[in-house]
């Protein structure tokens, strides 16, 4: 049994150690703290997940003309005079393609739950989502990913660390950290944003976010709420430029 149990956390620290190494690895931003136009047209992905309709009602709220890009629109149940609901799916080139059109910047918070087989859904949307961001000239990317991976690697607390990540979701991070490196390779002006565990909580505003977010024992979460609000604040921000910034409670 002792064996068993240390075959299993030498396994679980050696995926740690390959999400540090397969993620992005944050350096100094370019501008930090420089402030930006505000754009007008925005696309939203991954539109009826929890931190997704969370984007999309803060952005009206914000009051951003908001396009959004969904397999089944029946699920987003949000209706605005400035919503835009547009059917199809981000592995589909041409569905992005087409939301792409005239807009002036895009989040992503792509997510699936398709835990427990390899998958290329995240990286391959993004893919597509980037292909389609160059060719329409469209310049910022705020893209959601997680902690766990590149930089933060282990900033989840213990329990995600040695059971959570391993065991539920090694393909979905492995998946996460090629989205991560593909970002970085990509001509965007972009932000990554790796939240602590998701909660459907209220927001409280004023999380904690940067370089050295989370803890390496503790569980760290925070609200989908929030996360949506620090993420729309991407938009309208150079502090975080081309860096992947923890954020949580």
């Amino acid at each position: 049994m002792l064996l068993v149990l240390l075959v299993f956390v030498s396994y679980a620290i050696l995926l740690s150690a390959v999400l540090a190494r397969a993620g992005h690895r944050s350096g100094a931003a370019s501008s930090r703290g420089a402030p930006r136009s505000h754009p007008s047209r925005i696309l939203i992905v991954g539109a009826t997940g929890g931190t997704g309709r969370q984007l999309v009602m803060q952005a009206l709220e914000r009051g951003y003309l908001v396009t959004v890009l969904v397999r089944d629109p029946s699920r987003l149940q949000v209706e605005h005079a400035h919503l835009t609901i547009l059917r199809g799916d981000v592995l589909d080139g041409s569905s992005v393609e087409a939301a792409m059109r005239g807009q002036e910047a895009v989040l992503s918070a792509l997510g699936h739950k398709q835990f427990l087989h390899p998958t290329r859904i995240l990286s391959e949307g993004t893919r597509n989502i980037l292909r389609a961001m160059e060719k329409h000239g469209v310049s910022r990317f705020v893209c959601l990913t997680s902690l766990g991976i590149g930089d933060s690697a282990g900033r989840m607390g213990l329990y995600y660390t040695l059971f959570v990540i391993p065991v539920v979701l090694p393909f979905y991070f492995w998946d996460k950290s090629r989205q991560e490196r593909m970002i970085e390779k990509s001509h965007t002006e972009w932000v990554v944003v790796r939240p602590g565990v998701l909660t459907n909580a209220d927001k409280r505003g004023r999380p904690r976010h940067g370089d050295r977010v989370g803890s390496f024992f503790m569980t760290v979460r925070i609200s989908r709420a929030d996360v949506a609000d620090f993420m729309l604040d991407q938009l309208v921000s150079d502090t975080y430029l081309r860096t992947a910034p923890g954020v949580c409670w």
